[in-house]
């Protein structure tokens, strides 16, 4: 695993904390989860292995 997926990983790890955060004190907010899944989905796409 390279360092920038690692980076990625912690990146990806720390949004979640802090929206769920941001949900618990002031409220959902659909643009915050919707931001953190597309991150999460990059993530993904870093981590997979790749063809070829």
């Amino acid at each position: 695993m390279s360092g920038s997926t690692k980076t990625m990983g912690v990146l990806t790890t720390g949004a979640l904390v802090a929206v769920t955060a941001y949900t618990v004190a002031l409220g959902s907010n659909g643009w915050l989860w919707f931001g953190w899944v597309v991150l999460g989905l990059l993530t993904i796409a870093m981590v997979a292995p790749r063809d070829g």
